[in-house]
């Protein structure tokens, strides 16, 4: 793949060694997580091994919103690499991390001794919490938090079907950003999908999917059987007839590239279910198109132009 810019030609830079392309994120992580974060290069600053046996590549603090912060490990991989016997395992033992106490506890004791003896990572933490303690800011974030960030420089066609299976971990968990970079000598251009905030966004959504909607179900469906209530009352008590639908506001509207990926990722992925004989077609088209009317006489009874019905309406159509 190629990218053309003022006149130049800008070649997809395929990264031989994972080590740079982590160097290529640490450098970077203002330009690719935005100016209110803090990236700690995880690897350069704790030499022994902690987070149930394996250091994350690195960690991040986001100040975006600074009334909820969020903390990420970060864990940068290559496509190359075979997601069942190298991805998968790497992210699974930072699950274990988030329901260590201790492993979180040894993990806060080391990123505060950092923050106390980096004078550039004290100066960036002193920025944004002015004189608020450090420790416990730390303290209070990472116990606060749970995300991993996925760092990939490319597709990997195993990840949607894990993120739907593993909801709990891999769905709520786990955010994935692709990054590429083009070169014309010294010349670099970035390319990450979706941007951070997109990211985040989508986590967001997941959650709310999720968790909230199974919830604001079970309550509108206690409300709704209130013998005393208005709801109740108004349906005579004929409550089965009632039907509702939940809809969350969007946090961002996919663009047309976007919704086309999108698309194209869920019809492969039909594909394999049927082809693998895990779903019918049938099956498939109740699961992605349930709003599609079916008209199982239509090929047996095909519509007869020639009667008086058609004929008015079209006649009807063309004045």
């Amino acid at each position: 793949m190629a990218l053309f810019f003022n006149n130049k030609k800008f070649n997809e830079y395929k990264f031989m060694v994972e080590e740079e392309f982590e160097k290529l994120v640490s450098d970077n992580s203002k330009i690719f997580f935005g100016d209110k974060t803090i990236y700690i290069d995880a690897k350069k600053k704790i030499e022994t091994k902690a987070l149930g046996g394996s250091i994350p590549d690195g960690f991040l603090f986001d100040f975006s919103d600074s009334d909820n912060p969020e903390f990420y490990l970060i864990e940068v991989e290559l496509a190359s690499h075979d997601f069942y016997k190298h991805i998968f395992p790497q992210i699974t033992k930072f699950f274990a991390f988030f329901k260590n106490n201790k492993s979180q506890k040894d993990l806060i004791e080391k990123i505060y001794s950092i923050a106390s003896t980096d004078d550039s990572i004290k100066k960036e933490f002193r920025k944004f919490l002015g004189e608020k303690e450090i420790f416990k800011f730390i303290n209070d974030t990472i116990e606060g938090s749970q995300n991993i960030l996925l760092i990939i420089d490319g597709d990997k066609s195993e990840l949607p079907e894990i993120v739907d299976t593993y909801t709990d971990t891999w769905g709520k968990i786990v955010k994935t950003i692709k990054i590429n970079i083009f070169k014309n000598n010294n010349d670099l251009i970035f390319s990450m999908t979706p941007d951070f905030l997109r990211a985040y966004y989508e986590s967001v959504a997941r959650f709310c999917e999720n968790e909230i909607r199974p919830i604001l179900n079970w309550i509108i469906g206690l409300i709704i059987k209130e013998r005393r209530g208005d709801i109740y009352k108004a349906l005579q008590g004929n409550i089965d007839n009632l039907d509702w639908e939940i809809e969350f506001n969007p946090l961002w509207i996919e663009d047309t590239k976007e919704k086309a990926d999108r698309e194209l990722r869920e019809a492969q992925r039909d594909q394999i279910y049927v082809t693998t004989q895990v779903l019918s077609p049938s099956e498939v088209r109740m699961m992605r198109f349930k709003d599609l009317e079916e008209f199982d006489s239509w090929q047996a009874s095909p519509v007869d132009f020639s009667t008086a019905e058609v004929q008015e309406a079209e006649k009807e159509e063309s004045e």
